[in-house]
């Protein structure tokens, strides 16, 4: 299950739709649940309402959702992020959805490796300075840790969709001239800095995934090539897998969005920098799934909006596709359902 923001949190807690959402997956056979963007600071959420693990209170409620999710043979991940430029927006369910919160009702001042705006209404963001940089990098490390804590057993960056870590790769976000701009190499300090902070606090077996927008489908900002080097650098840093979307640099951007529209990259990026890539984006189906990894276009699959519409959609796989292993359905409804293919 790919990261899906609830928009249902309080101060960054977890709470029973937290645990009601990732145990529908996990009851319905889905191998690995990923936690939505998880703030590692209050102000890299992306709105008030996500989740977050800034401080240790956070760590008792989703431990509550990870043992459940474990207790019922899936694996519990989570997606560690920062808004960046993108943060302080209402909520998809308010009525001003996606504007500006406004400081008086508990917003934020955004903050970006320039101060330059992503929409038209907010303030102009924060520039951060180099020392900050730093700290935001150290929070990631701290909240990687408290994952640990937290009961998940694998941790995402999230360096995509125009959120902090893409706003520094993105020539089209990141007018910097110091050492975190300007060329490729400054550009993908932030990054690699990152990485390398995270790698160093997780244990050995625990594997660590980035999210990368794989391009920004517009001429002059982050590319595949761009991608395929920045994949290299994070194998060589001990990233187990890139898990490879697109987009939201900008809004100017041409999408040829449909089915498997994203795989080429994870396709590219397995083939020309020697890592484990996750295909995500329009794939709904269990025989397109299944011929993405049987045809090595990838070495996971990630489901979102479909796994909403479908909380037991692996056990619809499992028939579609004539599985002989049992079927990935809870004992609390298999003995009831003896015949599950139908």
């Amino acid at each position: 299950m790919s990261p899906m923001c609830q928009y249902s949190s309080e101060d960054g807690f977890a709470n029973d739709w937290h645990l009601a959402h990732h145990a529908a997956r996990a009851v319905g056979g889905v191998g690995l649940l990923i936690a939505e963007a998880t703030g590692v600071v209050p102000e890299g959420r992306i709105t008030p309402n996500c989740l977050g693990i800034w401080k240790d209170q956070h760590v008792p409620a989703l431990r509550r959702m990870t043992d459940f999710v474990t207790a019922n043979g899936a694996v519990p991940g989570i997606q560690l992020a920062h808004a960046g430029v993108k943060g302080s927006r209402h909520r998809p369910l308010h009525p001003q959805r996606n504007r500006y919160v406004p400081l008086e009702e508990g917003g934020w001042l955004p903050v970006g490796p320039t101060a330059k705006r992503y929409g038209s209404d907010g303030p102009v963001p924060h520039e951060l300075t180099v020392p900050e940089i730093h700290e935001v990098t150290n929070a990631f490390a701290a909240a990687a840790e408290r994952s640990i804590a937290a009961g998940f057993r694998v941790v995402e960056l999230h360096f995509a969709h125009g959120y902090l870590g893409h706003s520094f790769l993105s020539p089209l976000m990141n007018e910097r001239e110091d050492d975190y701009g300007g060329s490729f190499e400054g550009r993908v300090r932030f990054l690699i800095e990152t990485v390398r902070a995270v790698r160093a606090v997780l244990p050995e077996d625990a594997p660590l995934f980035v999210r990368l927008s794989c391009t920004d489908w517009v001429e002059g900002g982050w590319s595949l090539d761009d991608s395929v080097e920045a994949s290299r650098r994070m194998k060589e840093e001990g990233v187990d897998l890139v898990d490879c979307s697109t987009g939201g640099a900008t809004r100017d951007a041409s999408i040829p969005v449909g089915p498997d529209y994203q795989v080429p990259f994870a396709e590219r990026i397995r083939k020309d920098a020697g890592i484990a890539t996750g295909a995500v984006g329009l794939i709904t189906e269990p025989a397109q799934a299944e011929a993405i990894v049987a045809e090595g276009r990838a070495d996971l699959v990630l489901l979102g909006r479909q796994l909403l519409r479908e909380p037991h959609w692996s056990l619809r796989a499992w028939g579609e596709l004539g599985a002989t292993t049992p079927a990935p359905i809870a004992p609390e409804y298999a003995w009831a359902l003896a015949e599950t293919r139908r």
